[in-house]
């Protein structure tokens, strides 16, 4: 086991294995990295989140294709009277589609950036989870050695006696 570990610092196994009580006192109690990072988190942050989860979706997909495909119909196929954005050019629809574009760019990489520090987190939670489950099964090795050599000692004993 590293000694680099800070929730076991300073701790190093002797041929006495740690008990259960003193088990739990150096070890720190696990935490919900999701619900540790959400409580961080402003609402600005938390709009972010919620646009990259929506845009980032096939619903947001199926409203912009049809958006798209309905004002390019419209627009070619309506009366001359009716058209507000004429064919071949489609400039407002450009001018729209290209300012949808500008403000969610920001917002999905933010969200993105966001959604790489709780990964962050939950891997960081998994470490100490990792690490407090390798110094356990340590701590379970040696009672189980120590086990092994009263078991022998007894052996030898009643050996002797014979």
């Amino acid at each position: 086991m590293g000694k680099d570990n800070n929730n076991f610092k300073g701790l190093e196994f002797s041929n006495n294995p740690l008990t259960l009580d003193e088990l739990k006192k150096v070890t720190k109690p696990i935490r919900n990295a999701n619900i540790v990072h959400l409580e961080k988190l402003s609402k600005l942050d938390l709009l972010a989140l919620w646009v990259t989860n929506h845009v980032g979706s096939m619903r947001f997909f199926v409203i912009i294709l049809v958006w798209t495909v309905f004002w390019l119909f419209w627009n070619i196929f309506a009366p001359m009277k009716l058209k507000f954005d004429p064919y071949p050019a489609f400039v407002f629809w450009l001018f729209i589609s290209n300012m949808i574009q500008l403000f969610l760019l920001p917002l999905i990489m933010i969200g993105q950036n966001l959604q790489a520090k709780r990964s962050e987190a939950r891997a960081e939670a998994d470490f100490e989870i990792n690490t407090r489950s390798e110094m356990e099964i340590e701590t379970i090795l040696l009672h189980l050695e120590n086990q092994n050599k009263m078991m022998f000692k007894i052996l030898d004993d009643l050996e002797n006696k014979k």
